[in-house]
């Protein structure tokens, strides 16, 4: 019998006769309608624990062989924690929304800003000022309404990480800034240990890790990590970063800037380590760091160190649920959010108000005004009369010493000096 290119074949069982029977279908009739058709018949003769609604929204991904129903029922029976709602936490949500992951959990407290939509893209024109949490719960729930959004509108501190990541079997940390990273690694490996799947991006470059990983052994037991030998183990943020960096050395997208799509590519990348952690799909990316620098077009993945012997976190036996955790910004010495801080580094005596300062440029008297800020933010909008000098070129000697004949020639020419001195005018330094 002539059999026309594209056949597929398909196979259902016959329960009386406990047999399979093989149907071929024709690859040029194989509409949509037929494929989920065959589907439903399969799955309920297989008696699936899944709704043709599920079916027929999931079908796409329950036909890969790795997945099946088994994966489907996974994810909705999981609960996943996604600490930060901007450009890493929106792709993450809106995939393992799609995906079917049962409870997804949203912890920020911020709120829309006009200038996070190049990037959290989730967010919208009409959702400013909404805060972040209720703005993608609405996003993920037009999505996929069957899915469990639980709001968790506060600040992440160590008097209540606890109690929120506890109740989660995954947690995802697509947060801004080095203590709240450090905070919700500790409190996973006190409540589980659970798996963190960890996410950065800044400038044109991002980075995805899993730490805290269990494994599966092959007699099918699940283990945890601190119960498996060191070399098989998966390494905690502690064990690689067991001291925060220096103050002031690492900057947040606020301060560096970042392009659009990298936080994307990342937040996606998590999510998919979400969904292979929860089905046992594929190689979680445990042990090894993933990075991307999208200016270059590179990938590639570098092995991590393995867990610290002497590490506080994962290696102590002194941290137990019934214990505080580490206040982290105090350990860090840098605030636990990537909002621009204001300056407070002068005397109120010292200050100048914004009208006062527009007194003296409408008075046309002689003087001097430096920009401290980078140069691509002076470039974007600055002050007439202002010469820019950045904050981390300002104290060099060569650098005083032009300022000092800047002064000396306009003194010399009869400049109004305000104050002796130098004084920091927020982001601007009035001589």
């Amino acid at each position: 019998m002539h059999q026309p290119i594209g056949m597929r074949p398909y196979i259902l069982r016959n329960s009386s006769e406990r047999q399979f029977t093989f149907h071929t279908i024709n690859a040029d009739r194989y509409s949509q309608s037929t494929n989920l058709q065959y589907l439903h018949i399969h799955f309920q003769m297989e008696k699936c624990d899944l709704t043709s609604a599920e079916i027929s929204r999931y079908s796409r991904q329950l036909i890969l062989p790795q997945f099946g129903v088994s994966g489907q029922l996974k994810l909705r029976s999981a609960r996943v924690l996604i600490v930060g709602c901007g450009g890493l936490g929106c792709p993450a949500a809106v995939y393992l929304t799609a995906a079917g992951v049962g409870t997804i959990g949203l912890v920020d407290d911020d709120k829309v800003e006009l200038n996070n939509l190049h990037r959290q893209i989730a967010h919208s024109e009409s959702t400013i000022n909404m805060s972040k949490v209720h703005s993608l719960a609405d996003r993920c729930m037009r999505l996929n309404s069957t899915v469990n959004i639980q709001i968790h509108e506060i600040h992440l501190d160590n008097t209540n990480a606890l109690d929120i990541i506890k109740k989660y079997d995954v947690i995802m940390d697509c947060s801004d800034n080095l203590a709240t990273r450090y905070l919700v690694n500790e409190a996973c490996a006190v409540t589980g240990p659970k798996p963190l799947v960890s996410g950065s991006a800044l400038r044109l470059e991002g980075q995805m890790t899993v730490y805290l990983t269990k494994r599966i052994l092959s007699t099918g037991e699940m283990l945890s990590p601190n119960k498996l030998p060191p070399e098989s183990r998966a390494p905690c943020f502690r064990c690689i970063y067991p001291v925060p960096p220096p103050k002031g050395s690492v900057h947040g997208c606020s301060e560096a800037g970042v392009f659009g799509v990298v936080p994307g590519i990342i937040g996606t990348m998590q999510a998919a380590e979400v969904i292979k952690l929860l089905t046992g799909i594929g190689d979680v990316h445990t042990g090894k760091l993933f990075l991307l620098d999208v200016e270059r077009n590179l990938t590639r993945s570098v092995k991590l160190r393995g867990p610290r012997p002497n590490c506080p976190v994962c290696e102590s036996s002194e941290l137990n649920i019934d214990k505080p955790l580490t206040n982290y910004v105090l350990f860090c010495g840098a605030p636990s959010c990537d909002k621009p801080r204001t300056m407070n580094m002068v005397m109120n005596a010292h200050r100048i108000t914004v009208q006062q300062l527009k007194n003296y440029i409408d008075s046309e008297l002689s003087h001097l005004l430096i920009d401290v800020r980078p140069k691509v933010e002076f470039d974007i909008c600055h002050l007439k009369s202002s010469i820019n000098v950045p904050l981390s070129e300002l104290f060099r000697d060569s650098v005083i010493s032009e300022i000092r004949q800047i002064m000396d020639t306009k003194i010399s020419k009869g400049a109004v000096l305000p104050f002796p001195g130098m004084y920091i005018f927020g982001s601007m330094i009035i001589l």
